[in-house]
């Protein structure tokens, strides 16, 4: 494959310098060689510039209410994306983390309440880092719907949340 690619691009090279040199050969104009080298240096160039661009969204150790993270699990971990829609006005129960999990909320925009009342307001295109142990809820207070997803650290047979139903919602 890596040779036929080679072959294709000296193909590709002589027919373009062949029908450049064609084409200036024809033009009254006699910056027409110039002009058309310059318009394929700037291509080249511009397909230069065009690279994969990585951005780092977070860095912490702490989840959003500024509590240290705990230490990771010994033994096998377990690696869990999960994908939440939340519809607009709708409110996920109180619950708790056992693993610690962050994610990016991709749509809309989440409100997160924890028991003792602190709040944190997740916006589009912000990542969130979750509270492990501490009992909160999300709910999307907005009109349109929310899209969050989450990457947990688990490990096997960990539940993701722990419910709190005894808690009622306001």
């Amino acid at each position: 494959m890596k040779k036929m690619m080679n072959w294709v691009m000296i193909v590709t090279l002589i027919c373009g310098s062949a029908a450049l040199m064609n084409a200036c050969k024809k033009s009254s104009t006699p910056d027409c060689c110039q002009q058309a080298t310059e318009q394929t240096e700037q291509a080249e160039a511009e397909d230069s510039v065009k690279q994969v661009v990585s951005t780092e969204l977070i860095r912490t150790s702490q989840s959003w209410d500024g509590v240290e993270l705990p230490d990771y699990f010994e033994g096998r971990p377990e690696l869990v994306a999960v994908k939440y829609v939340f519809p607009a006005g709708k409110k996920l129960g109180w619950h708790h983390h056992v693993a610690m999990n962050y994610g990016v909320l991709v749509q809309g925009e989440l409100t997160i309440i924890g028991q003792d009342g602190k709040t944190k307001v997740v916006h589009e295109g912000e990542p969130v880092v979750e509270m492990v142990g501490t009992i909160h809820h999300g709910e999307n207070r907005g009109t349109k719907d929310c899209i969050l997803y989450m990457f947990y650290l688990s490990q096997k047979d960990l539940p993701l949340a722990v419910q709190h139903p005894e808690i009622p919602l306001e």
